[in-house]
């Protein structure tokens, strides 16, 4: 049966909305550097420093990155434990397809007998 995004984690939902933006997707290469602000972030892009903000918060939102103030600033990292969590979740979709196709091997390989 095919799961609908009504049934599906919704923080799971917010995960992969995350991840689907190419520029989401940069600016989690770019934290992988090590932690940044929104000015150096924006630096990097050929978009305005409030839209970095905006996929900053989705990505926050998400719990794939976390800030931490520093005075005036706000400096954002990459957060292992949402990277963590979805890894898990990746791991058992996966490890269910994976008994799904061995199940199909397996009748097919006793239908051919």
């Amino acid at each position: 049966m095919l799961q609908t995004s009504a049934n599906l984690d919704p923080e799971f939902e917010a995960i992969f909305d995350a991840l689907g933006s190419p520029v989401r997707r940069q600016i989690l290469r770019e934290l992988g550097r090590g932690p940044q602000s929104v000015g150096r972030l924006a630096a990097a892009f050929s978009v305005s420093r409030p839209a970095i903000s905006r996929h900053l918060a989705q990505l926050e939102d998400a719990g794939l990155i976390r800030h931490t103030e520093l005075g005036t600033r706000n400096l954002y990292r990459l957060d292992a434990d949402g990277f963590e969590r979805t890894t898990q979740w990746l791991s058992r979709f996966w490890d269910e397809a994976s008994a799904r196709l061995q199940l199909v091997a397996e009748n097919l390989d006793d239908s051919d007998g």
